[in-house]
């Protein structure tokens, strides 16, 4: 779980760092491609062609395609329509969605990942913010894309890994991001405004940051440390990312906040993941037993 608390912290700044200053500023499509871009540089001198197996690099494509090139498009076009705060709160759901998801796939309903889930969903829609506006209901749709894109990218690279045998990770995580890059490339070929490029170094200076740390460390560093936790843990530290994104557009932002609600929201967040614990070590024990 070490992996997910660290990247945790890293994502925390992304969400402000892109309503704050490339939200409506900065073409949604070139700003996920760049992203996309600058992480596959990063895995480009790892990644050794000739030790992974075709079958393997199409469905890690395939995977990189949905958990972050379709997950971008939705991501970064609903903070024209959310504030952040609203973005984060809307995220509640992927957990709910990891658990489904990954229950489908398995033909079997383990309840309390889902009920772990949903007491981690009640925690962080206990944090509220500013009234919603107008588009609330479009920003929403999108949000929820985003959210069952990144869902069920999780759950399939850890299948994945599971079913598969993977050289080192790092040298073919490359072909996540290539697919992620082919989506969002053709996206902005298709859809992009060339007039909203970026304009000054700040910008250019986050997509760089984006790029380098929060997708190629990041996605990486989660991805892996997704195959090590149980699908209970991995649905609960995804709503662990809200109160911390919250608290960073708070305190660097300075944003207006009920504090009160955000500390209680966080607190069953955390009461969740102490749960599912309990539940997995009851589990470990009885499997132990049977043995």
């Amino acid at each position: 779980m070490h992996y997910l608390s660290f990247v945790t912290v890293l994502w925390a700044f992304s969400f402000s760092l892109i309503g704050v200053y490339l939200a409506g500023q900065v073409d949604s499509w070139f700003a996920a491609f760049s992203r996309v871009a600058i992480a596959l540089l990063v895995f480009l001198p790892f990644t050794k062609l000739t030790d992974v197996k075709p079958q393997i690099a199409v469905k890690l494509m395939a995977i990189g395609a949905i958990q972050i090139g379709l997950m971008y498009g939705f991501y970064y076009h609903s903070f024209l329509y959310l504030s952040v705060p609203e973005v984060l709160l809307f995220t509640v759901m992927t957990p709910v969605y990891i658990t489904v998801i990954s229950d489908l796939l398995e033909r079997r309903m383990r309840l309390h990942h889902l009920f772990v889930a949903l007491i981690a969903t009640s925690g962080a829609i206990t944090i509220r913010y500013a009234e919603l506006n107008e588009d609330f209901w479009f920003g929403l749709m999108l949000v929820q894309g985003a959210n069952i894109c990144f869902a069920l990218g999780q759950v399939l690279y850890k299948r994945l890994l599971a079913t598969e045998q993977l050289p080192a990770q790092h040298t073919c995580f490359g072909f996540f991001f290539f697919g992620a890059l082919i989506i969002t490339g053709l996206s902005y070929i298709i859809l992009g405004n060339e007039n909203k490029l970026p304009t000054t170094q700040l910008q250019w200076g986050i997509l760089i940051y984006l790029g380098l740390v929060a997708s190629g460390l990041g996605y990486f560093l989660w991805n892996k440390g997704a195959t090590l936790v149980s699908v209970g843990t991995l649905a609960v530290m995804n709503n662990v990312l809200i109160p911390a994104g919250v608290i960073v557009n708070i305190v660097i932002w300075n944003k207006n906040a009920e504090l009160t609600s955000l500390l209680i929201g966080s607190s069953i967040i955390c009461v969740a993941l102490l749960l599912n614990f309990m539940f997995e070590k009851n589990a470990a024990n009885k499997e132990t037993a049977s043995h």
